[in-house]
């Protein structure tokens, strides 16, 4: 038997990711809604072969988790899973540990190849992906947001979705002084002004 864990907010992606997990011979399925309860139920013995991780939750960034699910989960492959498809995030993604990256906009027949490429050993993107992050690497394409930390990431797409800092402060479960703080740092490192300036931006991007 193969076990799987899916940590993500929202429930329509733990049914559909349950669905194909389950078509691919995993059986059991633990489903998680934060890193927290995800670290909690690996502490509490569970041994996922593959942990199926969203980029973007309450609390704790999606790639800060990584690094801490190796540690609790040192077996399982991990599959990063998420609405952005940046080749910023991708890159990202590979660099803190996690062996494959999917955006949630892709075909189910694209999740049964990463998750069957993470079982045979190997590394996941999507053909587009691993096209643009090698052009990124070699110095033809520069994506500004590979430059950004996971936390100004998370920031800015809730900045693109209208969300006010106070918003964004309890969405994230941090302070409005950290919420302030990030939205500032945003705007120097993207160079633009004002909450509206980083908004156009995010819709611009796509974050």
């Amino acid at each position: 038997m193969k076990a799987a864990l899916v940590i993500d907010d929202h429930p329509i992606t733990h049914l559909g990711a349950s669905r194909l997990l389950r078509d691919l011979g995993y059986d059991p399925i633990a489903q998680a809604m934060s890193g927290e309860e995800a670290l909690a139920q690996l502490g509490d013995g569970q041994k996922p072969s593959l942990i199926v991780l969203d980029i973007s939750l309450p609390g704790a960034g999606g790639l800060d988790l990584v690094a801490p699910l190796q540690h609790a989960a040192p077996e399982a492959r991990i599959l990063v899973f998420s609405m952005n498809d940046q080749t910023g995030f991708a890159a990202r993604a590979l660099q803190a540990g996690a062996h494959g990256f999917l955006s949630k906009n892709a075909p189910p027949a694209d999740f049964r190849e990463a998750v069957r490429t993470l079982e045979a050993g190997e590394f996941y993107l999507s053909a587009r992906q691993a096209v643009a992050l090698a052009t990124m690497r070699a110095g033809a394409s520069a994506d500004p947001l590979a430059a950004l930390s996971e936390r100004e990431t998370q920031v800015l797409g809730l900045i693109g979705r209208g969300f006010s800092l106070q918003a964004i402060a309890d969405e994230l479960g941090v302070s409005y002084k950290t919420a302030a703080n990030t939205s500032s740092a945003l705007k120097k490192k993207l160079g633009v002004d004002g909450i509206n300036g980083l908004m156009k931006f995010a819709l611009e991007s796509g974050v």
